[in-house]
């Protein structure tokens, strides 16, 4: 239904803007390998798919972020704002212009038909799978990387606890 989806939604989005959140806009433009994504371009890539790819089920969402591998003026907070933002846009307009039974329409994602439904879906599990890559690159970049689904290293010192391996 809508609401399983925009409450699980709610929950993983608080934990991207987590993430987002730590990110410094140095640490935007630090690249660990030719061939992995700069911190800012993963960061922007989250942020800018909600808007790509829900915009083709018809919603009205924006992402008013310029992409930091072709402009090195964008920040961190800008794209904190932008996710948050593109975010908000979703949520307001499936509830505005959702129901349940539209979750079993169809459109024309990437050649190849998917149900709201679907796209809703794989929405969710995009942003979690580049989530993870996040904290890898957050981390080589020596940032503090929140816990998102348990504590991570730092978290499990400041609660006196050895960290499990």
């Amino acid at each position: 239904t809508l609401k399983e989806f925009t409450d699980v939604y709610k929950m993983e989005s608080q934990s991207t803007l987590k993430l987002l959140n730590v990110l410094t806009t140095e640490s935007l433009y630090k690249t660990v390998d030719c061939k992995v994504r700069s911190i800012g371009r993963l960061a922007y890539h989250i942020a800018h798919t909600v808007a790509e790819m829900m915009s083709k089920t018809g919603l009205d969402i924006t992402c008013e972020i310029k992409n930091p591998s072709e402009d090195m003026s964008v920040t961190a907070e800008q794209i904190v704002t932008a996710y948050q933002s593109a975010v908000n846009q979703l949520l307001a307009e499936i509830e505005t212009k959702w129901t349940d039974a539209s979750l079993q329409q169809t459109n024309n994602m990437y050649e190849q038909d998917w149900s709201n439904a679907l796209t809703l879906s794989i929405l969710l599990k995009h942003e979690i799978h580049h989530r993870g890559q996040l904290t890898v690159l957050m981390r080589l970049a020596g940032l503090i990387v929140p816990g998102v689904y348990g504590p991570s290293a730092e978290e499990w010192e400041q609660y006196g606890m050895k960290q499990e391996e």
